[in-house]
């Protein structure tokens, strides 16, 4: 079952919390706070339940590192839905709205379709197509008279078209259209590319200057922002997160742990120096908490819990 989102005072409360821990706040910000909270008992609630949940943590979490706390602590001119991405994840009242640290956030959250966090949602299309969401990912559907359009703000989607050849079938990321050949095929936005495999048939993917690439079954590609790298390998293992499995061979670290993210609440950190090392092997998604313990005991890395807002992954020793 999907997370409630966060209701309006609570929305407000974690903006005012980000915008007075990011800097030292002068007496105007203060009385703008005070006279905030001090304004509805609704808005007192929230804040005091806020500091409750994250008060003392997220002081801790500030401490660790600068890298650390950029993530959590977004400048104090970014709006609502910008400053949720770095912390409604963290188990918050009505959490849902895990935003993804490098996600468009705003649309993300509006977005038509949406699953939550340790999620996967599949539904059939108005036009009869059936769709697959990853955990954490939205997208907006745009069918008009002459097009079958999906925008995929995040994640990751598998989708097997129905046949309609008066109307083409397109996934758009933020790279680049994904056109259907008559298909079932993946598309996953990362964080500056798009990963596409194609499980039948074929796809046609497309830049935006217009530079495209036509990918058969069995055969994937990436669509960078002014090119198309094909890939090799069996596009299969990356459609393996359906049937609940993280099928990985010889990806680094850092690659392993981004596709854990959308499963697990709070945030992941890998240092620098294991970010790199090679892994394979399958591992459950739906207990990342065993799949990371079963990292650790393959790999020279240890694993820090700090309730469910924190996991450091670090080397050994």
């Amino acid at each position: 079952m999907t997370p409630s989102p966060l209701d309006r005072e609570a929305e407000e409360a974690i903006a005012w919390m980000v915008r007075l821990r990011a800097g030292a706040p002068d007496a105007r910000l203060q009385a703008r706070f005070d006279a905030w909270r001090d304004g509805d008992p609704a808005r007192r609630r929230a804040w005091e339940h806020l500091q409750a949940r994250l008060g003392a943590p997220y002081d801790t979490l500030r401490r660790l590192d600068r890298q650390l706390a950029h993530d959590l602590l977004a400048p104090p001119a970014l709006g609502r839905r910008d400053v949720l991405r770095g912390i409604a994840g963290l188990g918050l009242a009505g959490g849902a709205l895990w935003l993804g640290l490098r996600s468009a956030p705003g649309r993300a959250v509006f977005a038509d379709l949406r699953s939550g966090t340790g999620e996967r949602r599949r539904v059939t299309l108005a036009d009869g197509s059936q769709l697959d969401l990853n955990a954490g990912s939205a997208v907006d559907v745009a069918f008009q008279a002459g097009q079958r359009l999906l925008l995929l703000r995040r994640g990751e989607l598998v989708v097997r078209v129905a046949a309609d050849p008066s109307r083409p079938f397109v996934v758009r990321s933020a790279q680049g259209d994904v056109c259907a050949l008559g298909t079932r095929f993946l598309v996953r936005q990362e964080a500056d590319v798009t990963h596409v495999a194609v499980l039948e048939h074929a796809v046609r993917a497309r830049l935006p200057g217009g530079e495209a690439l036509e990918l058969r079954e069995g055969q994937s590609a990436r669509l960078h922002a002014g090119a198309v790298e094909r890939l090799a390998g069996d596009p299969r293992r990356a459609a393996a997160w359906l049937d609940g499995r993280l099928d990985v061979l010889d990806e680094p670290l850092e690659a392993v742990v981004d596709a854990l993210r959308p499963y697990r609440r709070g945030l992941v950190r890998v240092a620098p120096q294991v970010r790199g090392l090679r892994v394979q092997g399958v591992f459950p998604l739906d207990d990342s908490d065993r799949a990371l313990t079963a990292l650790a005991e393959t790999l020279p890395i240890r694993i820090q819990r700090y309730g469910p807002w924190l996991t450091l992954i670090e080397p050994a020793g």
